[in-house]
């Protein structure tokens, strides 16, 4: 798919900035946002500030991109240790309300307030898409280990939403496109602490992973829409 015009919300992180160059290097004009407002010195890029906590800061922005909207929307946060230092649980003895919640808004709710304002922007008669980080580990029917109660809670709910959305929006836009992505395991400050243990060529840099996800995304139709896809294009099951 040929997109003319992106915006990505969460470019201050590993995944985030390393797709806003991706994008840029492709020739799209990007919009690149962060809570901070501040975005990468690049041609054809311009930042914006949004905050999840901030809902008009969303609004905002989408109302800046009315006459000309982008039609490839990433959601790129995500966040498995609060700032707090608190998280992910190991038992549900570890399990603490006040955690679990601010996790499920900043996964789930901070996402679906995007989708909320963006999506009306996406012509009905030609292609666009939106894309939002999720996980494997979301993934019900693939969990074998559980733990990790809050973030994998967070992301279930957030690829039901994707699912939601992608139906809903498939009623009146024929060629859009909703789908989650799965990164990999990626090199960056959420993986960090969990790095360790992980096998020989498992973990990806954040611009290896930009560029497979770019291609996925490339690659998908709207008989695609809702679903869960990995790094490699494959559909993760529900």
């Amino acid at each position: 798919m040929a997109f003319t015009r992106a915006a990505v919300f969460g470019s201050s992180g590993g995944i985030g900035a390393a797709l806003v160059e991706a994008l840029a290097m492709r020739g799209i004009e990007v919009f690149a946002g962060s809570r901070s407002g501040a975005g990468p010195d690049l041609p054809r890029v311009t930042p914006f500030r949004f905050d999840f906590d901030d809902e008009a800061s969303i609004a905002a922005a989408a109302e800046g991109w009315r006459d000309a909207p982008p039609d490839l929307v990433m959601v790129t946060t995500g966040v498995l240790t609060l700032e707090n230092g608190t998280g992910p649980e190991r038992s549900y003895k570890q399990v603490d309300p006040e955690a679990m919640a601010r996790v499920l808004y900043l996964n789930t709710i901070g996402p679906a307030l995007v989708a909320k304002h963006v999506l009306p922007l996406f012509p009905r008669n030609a292609p666009a898409t939106f894309a939002a980080i999720s996980a494997r580990v979301g993934s019900i029917s693939d969990n074998r280990i559980g733990g990790w109660h809050s973030y994998r809670a967070s992301k279930a709910a957030l690829n039901q939403l994707i699912r939601n959305f992608a139906i809903e929006l498939g009623r009146t836009h024929k060629q859009a496109v909703v789908v989650g992505l799965h990164p990999g395991t990626v090199d960056t400050a959420l993986s960090k602490p969990f790095q360790s243990n992980l096998p020989e060529g498992q973990l990806i840099t954040p611009e290896k992973s930009a560029s497979c996800l770019l291609d996925v995304i490339d690659n998908l139709a709207p008989a695609q829409s809702g679903g869960l896809f990995d790094w490699k294009g494959k559909l993760v099951e529900p």
